[in-house]
């Protein structure tokens, strides 16, 4: 097996350069680097992953924050399982260690501990909400200027690190289809109001309406907090508004099936009483009676992306490049057009 003193022969420097090479330390000629590292390749040399994070001060572990939400079961959800899903293949990729953690999201998580112990070297931030709780813990990250990064949460900082879909453009496509299809009486089942989320999805649909020359109705907008059960609840407001709506447009998939199974059971014809779209794109969209309109979300996408930026900025910061810009990355979703919105 090739070790680091028959690299750096090849290499023709010291077995120190090597080192520091490999593990990313200090300053480094450019051409030095390159002599080592193509020596490296030649000999088919991999160095330790362990071995080097304990060399450069580092856990080799990316943290993924959740909140833990008794009798929830999170990991069985689309839109947690799809986000760990891309951030473990970037991690997996990248070489190195993932670290689940779990916060009481009703008080103030000190998110820089994990760093000054050494447990993660970076953090991504899921199922965020706007809580003053929450605000604080994250504001102090950004403060720190910590390699970290919040999924599809907003928050008012300078500093702030996320990844997130255009939800605003996603809601407004899926509003906007209903109307081309000629329904005016649109309602629409939101979810949990401190999610930002929530108020991209609000902004999307009212845009739509304002476009068409829709007046808002209060009246038609009903409030859900994003699970199945929630949708189901909203059944009966939905049934009792029936002769005053021609469609409704729906948060997300869990809402939109609890919804639909709830107005089922009242009597209603779907989708012929009433026209549904929903949001996400999860597997049991087109598996429901009838198959869903929703609109799709790239989850695994954002997951993966937001571990890719931030484990280039810790390879960035071992070559003491301390000037990484925060992660500001919006991506496109795409309407998925299915029997719920009408044949």
């Amino acid at each position: 097996m090739t070790n680091r003193k028959e690299v750096a022969k090849l290499a023709g420097v010291s077995e120190a350069t090597v080192s520091r090479v490999l593990n990313g330390i200090g300053p480094m000629k450019e051409s030095t680097r390159q002599r080592v590292l193509q020596a490296a390749k030649q000999l088919n040399y991999e160095l330790n992953a362990v071995a080097s994070s304990f060399a450069r001060g580092r856990s080799g572990n990316l943290g993924v924050v959740l909140p833990h939400v008794p009798k929830v079961h999170l990991f069985s959800t689309y839109y947690f399982s799809e986000l760990l899903g891309g951030i473990g293949e970037a991690v997996h990729s990248g070489g190195y260690g993932l670290l689940l953690l779990f916060r009481d999201p009703t008080v103030v998580y000190d998110y820089v501990s994990l760093y000054r112990t050494q447990r993660v070297d970076a953090c991504i931030i899921l199922g965020s909400s706007a809580l003053e709780t929450e605000k604080t813990a994250v504001h102090r990250l950004a403060d720190e200027r910590l390699p970290y990064c919040v999924m599809d949460q907003r928050f008012d900082h300078p500093q702030l690190s996320i990844v997130a879909a255009d939800h605003e453009q996603g809601s407004y496509d899926a509003v906007k289809h209903l109307i081309e299809r000629g329904y005016r009486k649109i309602g629409f089942l939101n979810g949990a109001p401190q999610y930002s989320n929530s108020e991209d999805r609000m902004a999307g649909y009212r845009k739509a309406l304002k476009e068409a020359g829709i007046a808002e109705d209060d009246t038609r907008v009903y409030q859900g907090n994003y699970s199945r059960t929630s949708g189901k609840k909203a059944a009966s407001q939905v049934y009792r508004d029936l002769a005053r709506l021609d469609a409704v447009f729906v948060s997300n998939d869990r809402m939109a099936i609890g919804l639909m199974q709830g107005l089922r059971e009242l009597g209603c014809r779907l989708p012929d009483d009433l026209k549904i779209v929903a949001y996400d794109n999860s597997d049991a969209a087109s598996f429901t009676e009838p198959a869903l309109t929703t609109v799709k979300v790239p989850f695994y996408e954002m997951g993966r992306l937001a571990a890719d930026r931030l484990l280039k900025q810790l390879a960035e910061r071992d070559r003491n490049d301390a000037s990484a810009e925060p992660i500001r990355e919006k991506l496109r979703t795409e309407l998925i057009i299915r029997h719920s919105s009408g044949k």
